[in-house]
């Protein structure tokens, strides 16, 4: 649907991957399965926390989230990448535009915090034993879960407020598989100075307020383990927290690349926006699962109790 200049853009087309049918297909089935991979794992995570008592800690209860917004995540962009693969034509609404944007916006600005405050957590656990049950309880968590989720529903709120006083007049297409926050702000018609300078500012200070606390608390870590004389106990703890640091890598990693390549529509920009919508979601459940012992001895014992209640 191509809009003229003097007219207000009612929607926009997602220009997607591929025009190639074949390729298409190849595509949709490709991501069908990531799809269904990411939201069985990421959902039997949840299963398995909320059921196993011995999983009721705070490191359990922040992957808990972790998992749903993978899990939510996935939920806001896939549908429609799956929904535009088969159709002939590939547009949504400006309703649906702005919901999706908000909606990417809230899941990664607090996946972003929730990084953060779990490496406060893995902190605390190594550096301060002794007192990690009265500085990790059930109050405190609550609490900075509560405070991740506010700041995400308060960074989404303004970033899109801020677009919505945007003038839409045309062109309406877009170079990518969904709405997103600097390739829909390119297509206005009247300055975007102030809205740039706004988003812009408002994530630099979500990145540098997560980033900065988990880097600390890394640090912390890091200097604790090598303090210890026992090569089994540094070992413990770098194997422990080894399934954050690499669920925060490829978060961090895979955001900052995806944001930093040059030219928009570019084969190289498709491939990290499919890295990072599509297969991070995924990775957060491969990851925790098979490197956390107490995760999967509980969905053994899970899987156990219910074979025996079928048969």
């Amino acid at each position: 649907m191509e809009v003229s200049n003097v007219t207000t853009v009612t929607a926009f087309v997602l220009l997607g991957l591929s025009n190639n049918p074949q390729i298409q297909i190849l595509l949709f089935g490709l991501f069908l399965v990531i799809y269904f991979l990411t939201l069985t794992g990421n959902l039997m995570m949840l299963l398995v926390i909320s059921t196993d008592s011995h999983l009721h800690t705070p490191m359990y209860f922040f992957l808990s989230h972790l998992s749903f917004l993978d899990a939510f995540y996935s939920l806001t962009i896939v549908p429609k990448l799956l929904e535009n693969l088969l159709s002939i034509w590939k547009t949504i609404s400006l309703l649906e535009c702005f919901t999706q944007i908000s909606l990417v916006i809230l899941s990664g600005a607090t996946e972003a915090c929730l990084l953060s405050v779990m490496a406060y957590d893995w902190f605390q656990a190594v550096c301060h034993p002794l007192f990690y049950v009265v500085a990790m309880n059930r109050r405190v968590c609550t609490g900075l879960v509560g405070a991740c989720w506010a700041i995400g529903m308060g960074t989404s709120l303004i970033n899109t407020l801020v677009l919505t006083q945007q003038y839409l007049c045309g062109p309406n297409f877009i170079c990518s598989f969904a709405c997103e926050l600097l390739p829909v702000l390119l297509l206005t018609c009247s300055d975007p100075y102030t809205s740039t300078a706004c988003i812009l500012t408002s994530m630099f200070v979500l990145g540098l307020g997560t980033l900065v606390p988990l880097l600390d608390s890394y640090i912390h870590i890091i200097m604790t383990a090598l303090g210890i004389n026992s090569a089994n106990g540094r070992s413990k703890i770098f194997s422990t927290c080894s399934s954050h640091f690499f669920v925060t890598t490829v978060f961090y990693g895979s955001g900052l690349f995806r944001y930093m390549t040059p030219a928009a529509g570019s084969a190289l920009e498709q491939v990290l926006s499919v890295q990072y919508s599509v297969v991070t979601p995924l990775l957060n459940s491969l990851i925790y699962c098979p490197k956390n012992q107490e995760v999967k001895a509980a969905l053994r014992k899970m899987l156990v109790r219910k074979s025996r209640f079928t048969f």
